[in-house]
């Protein structure tokens, strides 16, 4: 599937319309629900397709890395397209059973990059990639299903780390203007 017809997928299956809170607290009058799309195979398999086109050569970093909850469809299928193990990284540190912050394997030392679906300002991969840092990984790369240009690649630079979306708002924005939602 061509980059373009995936975007109108995404797009015809996930673009929201209305009036809406984002995480970062800001109001839109557009939505990706990434659960509309991470949820659809026929999604899921050509995206992964893009995302590993958006990584370092395989040999240049350990594993994958996302945060909860929204980026573990997304981590998952690019797993499996690219051979790479994974790690889930909890929002908090689980207060029972094993006590982890991290799901799955990983060592100090170790480079991963941070797959993550919807980026605004950034939160959540911010508070993931930290997270990874303070553990002792070095964080490579963060890569984005969808960067909305709100201030996300500023505030990830400014943190320290690199990023590179798919897609972003202003260069899909002829192929999702008939949604009037920009």
């Amino acid at each position: 599937m061509k980059k373009e017809e995936l975007g109108k997928l995404i797009k015809d299956v996930a673009l929201l319309t209305g009036d809406f809170v984002l995480r970062s607290g800001k109001r839109s009058k557009y939505y990706f629900d990434k659960y509309l799309f991470g949820t659809k195979p026929e999604v899921l398999r050509p995206l992964a397709k893009e995302l590993a086109k958006k990584l370092p050569p395989l040999d240049s970093f350990d594993r994958l890395a996302a945060p909860e909850l929204g980026a573990i469809t997304l981590v998952t299928a690019l797993g499996l397209e690219t051979g790479k193990n994974f790690v889930l990284v909890r929002k908090a540190q689980k207060e029972y059973g094993t006590a982890k912050q991290f799901e799955g394997t990983i060592n100090k030392g170790e480079k991963v990059v941070l797959i993550e679906d919807i980026l605004t300002t950034a939160g959540a991969a911010l508070q993931a990639a930290n997270g990874l840092r303070d553990f002792g990984v070095e964080v490579i790369k963060i890569i984005g299903v969808i960067d909305r240009e709100e201030g996300a690649r500023e505030n990830i630079t400014q943190a320290g780390f690199t990023m590179v979306a798919v897609f972003t708002k202003s260069s899909y924005l002829m192929l999702w203007r008939s949604q009037k939602a920009f």
